[in-house]
Parts: structure tokens; C-alpha cells; sequence
């Protein structure tokens, strides 16, 4: 039972004595009274009896030790590309400012903790903040659970504003189109090409789309099969969980796969998965995308569809600065050893935008929501996931609205476009023969610096 002793000291005082939960005993001088001093006591055992007691020497962790073994706790759940974000959070935000923090400091540091959150803002955008603050405030979550503090101090920090949030650009077929023939002639050619369609006409993901391999292909339904897409953490691929060989690309031979049903996705998930279980589908084609598809599949023998034109997949970063940048921004004589000058097609425009697009396009176009989502590998929220469905009627209508803008941003190139893209591909001249460009839509894009 808890009580009270005197202290030495001057004037003298008084120390609470209580039993902690182990059979140890406890203390806490610094009182006035012998009844403040047991009181206090008898209050710890209270808390103890209800299991509502924080020991105060599991508060004096080291921020650094606990996240270290909070990491080891959850790391082999996590993605490879989960783990290797927050490992990067941990070396370079999170460590050097609160390692040798005691977590019982933290929790009693509301503005050290805001005035860091302003020196992140000066730094880096709101949205990689949020990522970091995130991760910070998981991990002091998880502390409460492990009764080390009372209550998590990240709770009610507004991280940022909201006030300047950017809005996603939006691309005209054309202005995809245009943007495809660009990759074509920057040296990746037909791949290049196709890729830069596949991005407005499926709304994938690059991985997605750039770990495709032949055998994903169904020849039949004219379909990609999202499942395992190409994932790339700390400079190397993977594929399925596996580490991809670039110096044994040939050697990469199909793995044995199973139709795409939502029925199979129970069980426990494994390294390699789509995002979602909801990303692992079937995405079909409309038919004039899938002709330059299976064009690219027979042009050459490398597992990956998608490749350099030594068979290597495609790395994003290299892929951004060196093709995608130049083809949306345009360049100039002062900055580019060439004394052409290209004219910018949607400058800032990113690869995850052509996602956006898609699913833009598809809304213009009247599409459910329902079928939508599933074609982007989204889940639809509410009661609606129980009682809405994709049916085969809404997965035409999809097909017949791409095909039509497909058909209407030929309508937009110009004469000189339109020929340089017949010779490219010889099969698209009977399109421009047989009246199709007379009675498509004009789908010409407002902004861009090339209409007619």
C-alpha cells in the first residue's frame, strides 16, 4: 500500500512511496505535506488497479531507439518501396532532429515540434512535409499504444494550409497525341510511343505500365494484366518481389499466373502486389491502341514490352528528365545545343496527370463511376462498394469513348502531323481514307501551340 516518508532537506519535505505493477517499488519526492505525499501515492496504485498507469521511466526512451524498433516491428508488412520511403524519412528528418529526444520530452515540446514543422515548410513542398510529419506522428501513435506517453503530441498540429494546394493539369487527345509523337522521335521511337498513349488511354500507373511483360498480354480481350507491377527502390528493379537482372533480361521467362478475379484476393498479400488489391485487373485497350500494343510486342523478343532498345526496363527518373520534360516544355535555342526551337505543349505536365486525364476524359464522356474506378484500380467508397458493378455494357461504352477521342485528335494534327504519322505506321492511312476524320468530332486542344 502506497504512503508517505519524510526527506532530509531544508525545510524538510516528503515522498510518495507506491508499488509499481512488477512488485517494485516506486517514488516521487518534492512534496510539502505528508497527505499531498500520500495521496499522490495512493492515486498510482488507483491508476495501476484499472491498468490505466504509464510508468514514468518508459516515457524517458529515446525518441531514436523507439523508432528503430517500431521499423523493425512493422517492416515486414511493409511494401519494399513503403519501407524504403520511411527509411529515408527516418535518416534524413527524423533521426538528426529527435534521436536523442526522450519520448517524454517530445510529448511536452508542442512548439519545438510546430517550430520544426515551419523549418521543413522553408525547405521542401507542403506535400512531402505531410509525408514526413506523417511518418512522425505514427510513430508517436504508436508509443501511446505502448503506454510509453499519455496521448500522441502530433494530434491537432495543422500541417499545412490547404490555401495553395496545385491543381492537376488536364490533357487534350491531341495534345497526348502530340506529345506521343515527341517520344517517338527523342530516340525511344515506337516504345516511346506507345507508352506515352498507354499513360492517357488506361490511366496506369508507370509501374503498372512499364513492368508489363509479353506474357501479361491477352491476345484476346486485347487486355494488360496489372499484377505485378515494376517497382524501383534504391536504384534497383523489381518484379513480383523479385530483383530484375538487366545483364540476364533474356533468362526472364514468364511465371506461372492465374486469371484476374477479386475473389482470389483474400489471403495474405504478398511482396510484389499492385498498390491496392483493387490495382490488380484487366485493362482493356481500345482497338486502335492495341494495334501499336501488339505492334510493339512483335517488334521485338525482350520480356519486358515496354524497354530501352537494349531490353532494360525503363528507369522513371531518366525517363522524366531526359525524354518526358523536354517533350511537354518545349526547349529553346539558349538552353539546347540545337538552334530549332520546340514549342512547349503543356508545360509542368507530369506522367501521373496522363492518370488524371484518363479519368477525366472518361467523366466528360458519362461514364459511372463505378467503372471508372475499377478501370483506375480504385475502390468506390461508401455503400456503393456493395451494390454497384461493372457490367460489359459500361466496359464497351469505356472502349467506344476512347476510340472516338482517339479518332478526334487525328482530326486535330495538322496535314504535315498526320502524314509524318502515316509513314510511321503505314495501317493508319486507311483510317485517313475511309472517311472516318470526316465525321469524327474535332477534338482540338485550346491550348496547345500547334493546332491548325
Amino acid at each position: 500500500m502506497a504512503y508517505a516518508q519524510p526527506t532530509d532537506g531544508d525545510p524538510p519535505g516528503w515522498r510518495a512511496r507506491f508499488k509499481r505493477p512488477d512488485g517494485t517499488w516506486g517514488s516521487r519526492s518534492g512534496f510539502n505535506t505528508e497527505k499531498a505525499a500520500g495521496a499522490w501515492g495512493v492515486e498510482q496504485e488507483a491508476l495501476i488497479r484499472r491498468n490505466l498507469w504509464l510508468d514514468p521511466r518508459e516515457a524517458e526512451m529515446l525518441f531514436g531507439v523507439f523508432a528503430e524498433e517500431f521499423m523493425d516491428a512493422v517492416g515486414p508488412r511493409l511494401e519494399p518501396t513503403t519501407s524504403a520511403k520511411y527509411r529515408s524519412f527516418l535518416d534524413n528528418h527524423l533521426l538528426p532532429q529527435w534521436s536523442s529526444w526522450p519520448l517524454a520530452g517530445i510529448f511536452n515540446s508542442y512548439v519545438e515540434i510546430e517550430k520544426w514543422l515551419s523549418e521543413l515548410h522553408e525547405d521542401y513542398a507542403d506535400s512531402s512535409v505531410a509525408s514526413i510529419f506523417s511518418l512522425f506522428s505514427t510513430i508517436l501513435g504508436a508509443a501511446v499504444k505502448a503506454r510509453k506517453i499519455p496521448a500522441n503530441p502530433c494530434a491537432g498540429i495543422r500541417v499545412t494550409s490547404g490555401e495553395f494546394e496545385v491543381e492537376n493539369l488536364v490533357a487534350t487527345p491531341v495534345q497526348a497525341l502530340r506529345a506521343s509523337m515527341r517520344l517517338y522521335e527523342s530516340g525511344l521511337g515506337l516504345a516511346g510511343f506507345v507508352l506515352g498513349l498507354l499513360d492517357f488511354y488506361t490511366g496506369s500507373r508507370w509501374g503498372e505500365l512499364v513492368g508489363q511483360q509479353r506474357h501479361e498480354y491477352d491476345s484476346e480481350a486485347r487486355a494488360i494484366q496489372i499484377r505485378e507491377p515494376l517497382k524501383e527502390i534504391g536504384g534497383r528493379l523489381f518484379k513480383g518481389g523479385r530483383r530484375v537482372d538487366t545483364s540476364r533480361l533474356a533468362d526472364l521467362g514468364p511465371r506461372p499466373t492465374s486469371p484476374v478475379t477479386r475473389r482470389r484476393q483474400g489471403g495474405r498479400a504478398k511482396k510484389g502486389r499492385t498498390k491496392t488489391p483493387a490495382g490488380t485487373r484487366s485493362v482493356e485497350l481500345p482497338p486502335s491502341i492495341a494495334v501499336f500494343y501488339e505492334e510493339l510486342i512483335d517488334s521485338h523478343s525482350f520480356p519486358f514490352v515496354l524497354c530501352s532498345a537494349e531490353g532494360a526496363p525503363l528507369r522513371r527518373s531518366n525517363f522524366r528528365n531526359r525524354y518526358w520534360r523536354p517533350v511537354w516544355d518545349g526547349s529553346d535555342a539558349e538552353h539546347t545545343r540545337s538552334a530549332e526551337v520546340v514549342q512547349p505543349i503543356l508545360p509542368t505536365f507530369t506522367f501521373h496527370e496522363g492518370r488524371h486525364s484518363h479519368s477525366t476524359w472518361l467523366a466528360e464522356d458519362g461514364i459511372p463511376e463505378v467503372a471508372r474506378r475499377a478501370r483506375l484500380g480504385q475502390k468506390m467508397k461508401g455503400i456503393a462498394r456493395v451494390y454497384d458493378h461493372v457490367t460489359p455494357l459500361m466496359r464497351r461504352q469505356i472502349l467506344q469513348a476512347l476510340e472516338t477521342r482517339w479518332i478526334g485528335s487525328l482530326v486535330a494534327l495538322t496535314p504535315s502531323e498526320r502524314t509524318k504519322l502515316g509513314e510511321w505506321f503505314p495501317h493508319l492511312h486507311a483510317t485517313f481514307r475511309d472517311g472516318q476524320l470526316e465525321t469524327a468530332p474535332r477534338a482540338i486542344a485550346i491550348s496547345s501551340p500547334l493546332n491548325d
